[in-house]
């Protein structure tokens, strides 16, 4: 129990000492830049599920896994995100969940489906990009509780501007 202490003391030293002291006194650093400069990848897998009235709102589904790296559970109750290909935007979201995505300490969960994404160059320019089999996260914000118990409590981190490559991204053609 004393290393697990030590451990979790450690990360938050490290967060404390990259974000406030390592840095200019007018650029700061996020926990966001940290997760990119690290590259945990945080998301593992992405499904889309494209309707035939996605043809013609531009909206589709989605839910994606996510990873816990830690030792600490964590709780999302938001996350607005763009993903796309190459840098071009194909898809964005701001979702706040009802009941939120509880993931367990070194562990992974699943967001439930997400509805009303929006496929901003269209659905029919969309369609395109499903053989390549994987979404870019260009830019993600999650507000994330650190700590929690059981999806209770928690210390709120907001971990803003989550940059991820080559998610793997399994489409689902629902068109009947």
């Amino acid at each position: 129990m004393a290393r697990l202490g030590h451990f979790l003391f450690g990360i938050f030293s490290a967060l404390s000492l990259f974000g406030v002291h390592a840095a200019p006194a007018d650029a700061k650093i996020s926990v966001g830049d940290i997760v990119n400069a690290l590259k945990l990848n945080l998301v593992t897998h992405i499904n889309a599920t494209i309707t035939l009235e996605s043809l013609t709102t531009n909206l589709i589904s989605i839910n994606f896994d996510v990873k816990n790296s830690l030792p600490i559970e964590l709780t999302i109750d938001r996350v607005v995100s763009k993903a796309g290909i190459n840098g071009t935007v194909f898809a964005t979201f701001d979702h706040t969940f009802t009941k939120p995505v509880v993931v367990p300490l070194l562990g992974t969960a699943n967001s439930g489906t997400i509805n009303n994404v929006l496929l901003t160059q269209g659905a029919l320019a969309s369609l395109d990009i499903i053989p390549l089999g994987f979404l870019d996260l260009i830019s993600t914000d999650v507000f994330v509780r650190a700590f929690t118990i059981f999806g209770m409590l928690g210390i709120p981190i907001p971990v803003t501007g989550i940059k991820q490559s080559h998610v793997p991204t399994a489409y689902n053609l629902a068109l009947s």
